[in-house]
């Protein structure tokens, strides 16, 4: 009895974990330039899909501290906690890298 519930319970939750991070409420405002999946709608934008969680992370704390001078980024990021910069960190890195281009 106790194995058929455990099993039940580990079917019931595997696809959370296997979905991902949840899509983060502060996605609206990076996904203008860097997409929502993290391959860049706007020219000069980088691709964010992919990166490392550690590197989006600082990059995103860096920026919204002005460590990192880029206006634009210090803007979208300026009010954003803590928690919000690690959920954008983790959803960005989730994403799977644009493919590379043919040469």
């Amino acid at each position: 009895m106790r194995l058929v519930l455990f099993a039940a319970l580990l079917a019931a939750a595997l696809p959370a974990f296997a979905a991902g991070p949840a899509r983060p409420a502060r996605l609206g405002l990076c996904a203008a330039c860097h997409g929502e999946i993290g391959i860049a709608q706007m020219p000069g934008a980088p691709n964010l899909a992919g990166q490392r969680l550690d590197y989006l992370r600082n990059a995103l704390a860096q920026y919204r501290d002005g460590r990192r001078d880029a206006a634009v980024m210090r803007a979208a990021v300026g009010p954003v906690s803590d928690a919000e910069l690690d959920a954008l960190a983790r959803w960005y890195s989730a994403q799977a890298p644009a493919p590379q281009a043919q040469p």
